[in-house]
Order: C-alpha cells, then structure tokens, then sequence
C-alpha cells in the first residue's frame, strides 16, 4: 500500500479528513499546507518523514519500524 492510500485509510479509521490533517501541518510545521498540496505529496510519493511523523500525531498514533 502507497502512502496515500494508507494515510486516507487510517484518517477515515480516526474520523478526520485530509482538510483535517493539512490544517494539522500548516498549524504545526509553520509552512503554508493546502489539502492540493498534502494529495500532490501523497499521490506523487514526495511527502517527508517529519511529514509523516506530523500526521501521525495528528492521528494520535505513531511511526514504528520493527523487525519482520
């Protein structure tokens, strides 16, 4: 699963939309974020891990790597 499919399934899961989470970065990264610019970064596989890390706690979850 691709970023963007897995950030819309666990937004929907969380009750939040992507105006949601775009609104969440531009208040908490001090850049200017627009739901067009959270899609093109998700569709286009741009979008950074402190992007990630950000919509994450937006969710109220966080980033793990674990072993297999």
């Amino acid at each position: 699963m691709d970023a963007r499919n897995e950030v819309k399934m666990l937004a929907a899961k969380k009750g939040v939309t992507l105006t949601y989470l775009a609104n969440y970065l531009k208040g908490h990264a001090n850049k200017k974020y627009t739901l067009d610019l959270l899609s093109k970064k998700l569709r286009h596989n741009t979008i950074r891990y402190s992007e990630m890390r950000l919509i994450a706690e937006a969710l109220d979850m966080e980033l793990v790597f674990k072993d297999k």
